[in-house]
């Protein structure tokens, strides 16, 4: 299992290309994984980077909660799945994100890579700093979900 560790400042190329940090490559190369699915977050204005077989385990877990002959699963199905792409490294580790993802997370070519255990967040790098908590905000956040 992979548990990406970290967050990285990072820059697109002309093309849309982000060149992964070298940490994550090769916890990657670890474990013999050198594809992603990538599609936009539930919750943040973020994308989300999931290595195969990270992607496959959430498919299954998705798989046994819904049932697609409920109309309201249905729809979660097809917005949790819309967008979403499959990515490969190239041979100088880089990764193509489609400009219709890169659309949501803003236009900016400065992004953050923030490991999120088996799971690499795409940030704006601006919208990635301004969601910082403060130290009480965060000590009180801590309180409430770890009692």
């Amino acid at each position: 299992m992979i548990n990406f560790i970290g967050d990285f400042p990072c820059k697109l190329d002309a093309k849309g290309r982000l060149t992964l940090p070298a940490a994550f490559k090769k916890q990657m190369q670890a474990v013999g994984q050198e594809s992603f699915v990538v599609k936009k977050d539930i919750f943040e204005k973020c994308l989300v980077l999931y290595p195969i077989k990270e992607w496959q385990e959430q498919v299954e877990i998705l798989n046994k909660k819904i049932n697609p002959y409920n109309r309201e699963h249905n729809k979660f199905l097809r917005e949790f799945h819309r967008g979403k792409a499959e990515l490969s490294i190239d041979n100088v580790g880089r990764v193509l994100i489609p400009k219709r993802l890169l659309e949501i997370i803003g236009e900016s070519s400065d992004l953050i890579l923030a490991g999120l255990e088996s799971k690499i967040e795409i940030w704006d790098k601006d919208t990635y700093e301004s969601m910082q908590a403060n130290e009480d905000d965060f000590a009180a956040l801590a309180e409430k979900i770890m009692i």
